[in-house]
């Protein structure tokens, strides 16, 4: 597995509600508080290069000139369901941000990606797309979101994900070298069933209680 291309957001405070999250007894309400509070966390290292543009302001004192960000051109991008669940945090730090979804769901005889919605803002040429979801397991899912992103031509992509598995970054990187990969931890392997180890079991259902 190759890391080129892949930023390990190794922030102590990440890594504390990290450990946090794994936790097996850690209820639904703090799996979802912490995943918001790393989210934000998070997003100030995936956002670091984004593009500034000077504007004139007058302080209390006097007229100077200021850097700001164009939030409209951010699109947060999440992955169905689970996504949901780092929209939040990251619209915490960027509140401008459009937000696209893509629905897919994971076949369990194939665990191929099977897309059923998609909905994004207009004029996503003109965009900078930052795609969310919790796990990259096999990879399968957040390649085929990305495929289907890229034929709206965005400006640039990347992909922010809470864990990895070695073999979800191998697919990923397989099928899109030149987008970049955030996250918080590349964890040890899959099991047979494409879950996570030693992972945090499933998050769409940690977040929303359904399990």
């Amino acid at each position: 597995m190759s890391t080129h291309n892949v930023t390990i957001i190794t922030h102590p405070l990440v890594q504390h509600k990290l450990t946090l999250m794994r936790k097996k007894d850690a209820s639904t309400n703090s799996f979802r508080r912490l995943l918001g509070e790393l989210s934000t966390l998070m997003a100030y290292e995936v956002t670091r290069d984004m593009p500034l543009q000077d504007v004139e302001i007058e302080t209390p004192l006097e007229k100077t000139t200021g850097k700001v960000i164009d939030g409209k051109k951010q699109v947060l991008v999440s992955i169905l369901r689970a996504g949901n669940g780092f929209l939040d945090g990251m619209l915490n730090v960027i509140p401008g941000a459009r937000v696209g979804h893509i629905g897919l769901y994971r076949d369990p005889e194939t665990l191929q990606p099977v897309e059923y919605y998609f909905k994004m803002p207009s004029e996503m040429h003109e965009r900078d797309i930052i795609v969310v979801d919790p796990m990259l397991a096999t990879g399968n899912s957040a390649a085929a979101a990305v495929d289907r992103l890229k034929q709206l031509e965005p400006r640039s992509i990347k992909f922010v994900c809470l864990l990895a598995a070695p073999e979800g970054v191998q697919t990923f990187q397989k099928a899109h070298p030149d987008v970049p990969i955030f996250t918080a931890s590349i964890d040890r392997e899959l099991d047979a069933h494409g879950y996570i180890l030693p992972g945090l079991g499933d998050a769409g259902d940690r977040i929303f209680g359904t399990k």
